[in-house]
């Protein structure tokens, strides 16, 4: 039997605000599945190799449910533009080099390290709209231990020249590309409409057909930003809201997640919470392109599922840990937007975002949960400046949310594969 046990400061975040802790605790994962938590080692596992680590932090991996792979090379670039210009100025025709096979080869497989590196394991991905780029992503990504979703992006008008397909060619790239995909065993196909004004009506209609007819799930854009929004209502004058031109093409349920929504307003948010719809919070990418400040906390209240999303290259960070620390920001900005009537969110919660709430994306549950896929990372902070009392493990993970060691990372764990080894 494959047996995987850990042991050190064990932090998991099974509920939104709760912190599960067990120091000096024990993690036990059979045959790549978790089997449980311990204070003590259980007598079934007299004699078995354990992995000491001392009291580093064993922290459940964090998963980053919006990002786009093909702007990976243009992090930080164009920020001083609102979202319809930077896509045209620098989106666009960045995504436009994955044409180019061995381009999308060496800039994938960056991408897929820098991940792993940083403890991400699970992630929900945009490609670009080239069918064999997008293969190449989901290879680097399986070789380098990321599991979860990758889209083909699907774009049939208002790309340009060199980022657009016509609607049978879009149709056709698609079929081709579910095809090519099934042998893959840790990355999975998603629908990708890039966003409503990228798709027209025909194209919108086949791909919520194959949806259901595959049961696949479905990522894209919502609400983003108010230019955004007056477009789309240019398009679909029969929609009163933008959630609507999903919902009319069956791409609006609990398999959909939908980045941003950050001028969602009441009616829009009740017709995610009622569907199930996946809301994707990217912090950064909503300040650094001044889309607005997403009401997290008041999403939360009204029964909206809600995880995080990096957003590269919107947002310029990868690590889900600054993700999470962006996010408490945005939330007490939102909280002085809403004249202090509002909550900012805690760490705890922020962190039950990052690594427990796109769980059930993944039909999983959150937390160490026993029986789940292990997911798991080492985070050292052995190296930062000690204070004059002793911190508790939960000051010691708010820490590391803002700030952490060089080499922080030192080892990491997905689908129950130890992926990631730092020399110890």
């Amino acid at each position: 039997m494959a047996l995987t046990i850990l042991k050190g400061t064990i932090v998991s975040a099974p509920a939104p605000g709760r912190l599960e802790v067990t120091e000096g605790g024990f993690l036990a994962a059979e045959e790549g599945r978790v089997s449980g938590v311990f204070p003590v080692l259980p007598e079934r596992y007299a004699g078995a190799a354990v992995e000491d680590w001392g009291d580093a932090l064993i922290l459940q991996a964090p998963m980053d449910l919006h990002l786009h792979a093909p702007q990976y090379p243009m992090r930080g670039c164009g920020m001083d533009l609102p979202l319809l210009d930077w896509l045209n100025a620098y989106a666009f025709p960045t995504e436009a080099r994955f044409s180019d096979p061995d381009y999308a080869r060496e800039l994938y497989r960056a991408l897929a390290r820098e991940l792993i590196e940083s403890g991400t394991t699970r992630v929900c991905m945009f490609s670009s709209l080239h069918r064999e780029a997008t293969l190449i992503l989901m290879e680097e990504l399986e070789r380098a231990g990321v599991t979860g979703y990758v889209g083909k992006v699907n774009m049939d008008r208002n790309g340009g020249k060199n980022l657009q397909e016509t609607t049978e060619e879009s149709r056709r790239e698609t079929l081709l590309w579910l095809e090519a995909c099934q042998d893959f065993r840790h990355i999975r196909p998603i629908l990708t409409p890039r966003f409503i004004p990228s798709c027209t009506d025909g194209l919108m209609d086949f791909l919520g057909k194959l949806a259901a007819e595959r049961n696949l799930p479905v990522q894209s854009h919502l609400s983003e930003n108010t230019g955004e929004i007056q477009w789309v209502k240019e398009l679909h004058p029969d929609c009163s809201q933008y959630w609507e031109c999903y919902a009319k093409y069956g791409l609006w349920n609990r398999r959909t997640a939908m980045a941003h929504c950050v001028w969602s307003d009441e009616r829009e948010r009740r017709a995610m919470a009622e569907a199930g719809v996946l809301a994707v919070h990217c912090p950064d990418s909503n300040q650094n392109l001044c889309s607005g400040t997403a009401p997290v906390k008041t999403m939360l209240r009204e029964g909206v599922r809600v995880a995080l999303g990096s957003d590269i290259a919107g947002g310029d960070r990868l690590n889900m840990l600054d993700v999470a620390a962006s996010a408490i920001r945005a939330s007490k900005a939102r909280r002085i937007l809403d004249n202090w009537e509002t909550e900012f969110l805690t760490v705890a919660e922020a962190w039950y975002l990052a690594v427990s709430a796109g769980a059930s994306f993944f039909g999983a549950r959150p937390g160490f949960a026993p029986g789940e896929p292990l997911h798991a990372l080492v985070l050292s902070d052995s190296g930062l400046p000690r204070p004059a009392t002793p911190m508790t493990p939960a000051e010691r993970l708010e820490r590391c949310l803002y700030h952490r060691q060089r080499d922080a990372v030192q080892a990491v764990w997905s689908e129950g594969r130890r992926v990631f080894s730092r020399t110890r």
